[in-house]
Parts: structure tokens; C-alpha cells; sequence
């Protein structure tokens, strides 16, 4: 599934598109940066409640093409403004993370991994 389509089945709000057409492979789930960098795999969605700029310095450093902010979390305009730049797809979702799991794995987004 593609960042696009998987946007639009989750509703989530789309800060900075990113490639939309990118697929998405698996998804990464945790709040702490350095269990991202350890286990994160390329093509992956992050879903994740942190907001800051270092989330899209591990996303750029690992190859994540798409952040999910869930629990309706806003991102500071420094995390927004720099996922535009590096084009990666930044998203804002209302479901706490457990839920959005659920439905990335009901959309048959599979290897979804949890810190």
C-alpha cells in the first residue's frame, strides 16, 4: 500500500505529503529514538507520539518514508518544516497507537513491530 492510499484509509491528516506513492513494507511503533534506530527497517511507517525535530533526523537516517503522530499529537512546526524538506511524509491520526496498529494491520500492512 502506498503512503497516499494509506493515508486516505486512515484519515489521517496529512502534514507533509512526502512521495505518496511510496509502499510502505512494515510498520515501527515507539517513542524512544534510540529503539527505533536499533530496529527499524526501511520502508516502514513510525507511528509515534513524539513531536520534535529528532524524529525526522531518525526517520531520514533510517529510511522512513512515512511518521504517523498518533493520539492526535501536533508536531512542531521544526519536525513539519523539516519532513517537508527531506520529503518525508508526516501524518496526524485522532487513534491512540494501539488502534492504528490495529487498523495498519487490518489494511494487511504487515511486520508491524512495537518498542
Amino acid at each position: 500500500m502506498t503512503i497516499g492510499e494509506l493515508c486516505d484509509a486512515l484519515q489521517a491528516e496529512v502534514v507533509s505529503a512526502g512521495d505518496e506513492t511510496q509502499k510502505i513494507e512494515g510498520v515501527i511503533v515507539g517513542d524512544l529514538l534510540s529503539h527505533v534506530l536499533g530496529s527499524a527497517r526501511e520502508n516502514q511507517a513510525w507511528v509515534t507520539i513524539q513531536t520534535h525535530l529528532n524524529v525526522a533526523a531518525v526517520a531520514v537516517l533510517k529510511e522512513l518514508p512515512l511518521i504517523l503522530l498518533a493520539s492526535n499529537r501536533r508536531p512542531q512546526e521544526e519536525l513539519a518544516a523539516k519532513c517537508r524538506e527531506e520529503n518525508v511524509a508526516l501524518a496526524v491520526s485522532p487513534l491512540p497507537a494501539y488502534e492504528l496498529c490495529l487498523r495498519l494491520g487490518a489494511l494487511g500492512i504487515g511486520d508491524v513491530r512495537g518498542s
